[in-house]
């Protein structure tokens, strides 16, 4: 269900989008023809006062003139080249110096053009009217035009993509609510509580200190899962206490000793992170590993530096078996959008699904 809810925002998301592009391009050369078109009137006026000119000749006037490659592809060739090649490759990376050089560039080359192209189909002696003085003239104002318009599309640019960001984030905080529920669902499931309470009322038989120690961790899960994720940001050294005890739990299901490998490697003390981004992955490992006396059926490790996080996750499962690509019920997408939400640009996360090994490898930039 949630799989098809958010194929569903993305999809509508993608049409808004587009919807909202198209006009404000539309909307922008609009204005900008009519403009042009009242340039022209303004002139006529004054050159010609006596001449009426109807819509199709003001039309006509525009095309067929140099003035159309002057006003017209100039300006296409300056927004266009700053909206999807300087905007994406020099602005949005924040090399303004870059940026600035390659602007110049490219208003230059944007003014040149229509330059050459009137120069080649309506007078050859157009920018050399008056010698020297007026190609320069001419070629300065081309160009400052070419940069006005290549600013005015970063600026459109910049504000689409600020858009779209922002409703993304609207969306995706939308479903965020419903996803933490999903998680909690998934951690205070039935067939895990019901498994634990039993080994730990078989167990208080045989160690009743050790059976003690076991219920208090299961005290402890619950009540991270109740009160600490309905915080903002935990801890890593919380996140990774909460694990630590979630697999000592499955552990006495099984009298294998080697059937988990869990290793935490680095200081985890002075990291925040969201709660319960981990604790998915290691209950689909948990959920698919068959063979409870195969070593390391289940492998989790945690390698912590300054300001990265990875982690991996792994279970053997029987290749007799679909392997369902689930996470207690959260699918990898679903997973994937929450790791866009809260740390977009700043984490990858892939999945390898061979040879009756399940793996996942995420790495966090805080």
């Amino acid at each position: 269900m949630h799989h098809i809810i958010l194929k569903y925002i993305n999809l509508k998301f993608i049409i808004m989008k587009k919807s909202v592009v198209v006009l404000l391009h539309l909307g922008y050369w609009t204005l900008y023809l009519m403009l042009v078109l009242l340039i022209i009137l303004a002139i006529n006026a004054n050159v010609r006062p006596h001449v009426v000119i109807t819509p199709f000749r003001l039309i006509r006037a525009l095309v067929f003139s140099p003035f159309f490659a002057f006003t017209i592809v100039n300006a296409f060739l300056g927004f266009y080249s700053f909206y999807f090649i300087l905007f994406p490759k020099y602005f949005s990376q924040k090399k303004i110096a870059a940026l600035i050089f390659v602007g110049l560039l490219f208003a230059f080359i944007s003014a040149m053009i229509p330059e050459v192209v009137a120069s080649v189909f309506f007078n050859p002696k157009i920018l050399f009217n008056a010698g020297w003085d007026s190609a320069i003239s001419i070629s300065i104002f081309v160009i400052f035009l070419s940069l006005i318009h290549g600013i005015i599309g970063l600026v459109m640019r910049g504000f689409i993509t600020s858009y779209g960001d922002i409703h993304l984030k609207e969306e995706l905080n939308k479903k965020n609510y419903e996803m933490e529920l999903a998680l909690m669902k998934s951690q205070i499931n039935p067939h895990f509580l019901f498994n634990t309470i039993n080994n730990i009322d078989v167990l208080i038989q045989k160690d009743a200190i050790k059976a003690s120690e076991y219920l208090n961790k299961l005290s402890d899960i619950m009540r991270f899962m109740l009160y600490e994720t309905k915080t903002e940001k935990i801890t890593l050294q919380k996140e990774l206490s909460y694990i630590e005890k979630y697999v000592e739990l499955q552990k006495i299901r099984t009298t294998n000793n080697n059937y988990i490998k869990y290793e935490v490697k680095g200081n985890a003390e002075n990291l925040l992170i969201e709660p319960m981004l981990f604790i998915p992955f290691i209950e689909n490992a948990f959920k698919h590993a068959e063979n409870k006396k195969v070593e390391n059926a289940i492998k989790v490790a945690f390698v912590i530096e300054k300001d990265k996080i990875k982690f991996e996750c792994e279970n053997a499962y029987s290749v007799d078996t679909q392997l369902k690509p689930e996470h207690s019920g959260l699918g990898n997408e679903l997973i994937q959008r929450r790791l866009v939400l809260l740390y977009p640009n700043k984490h990858t996360f892939e999945v390898e699904n061979k040879n009756g090994i399940y793996k996942v490898n995420l790495l966090l930039s805080l």
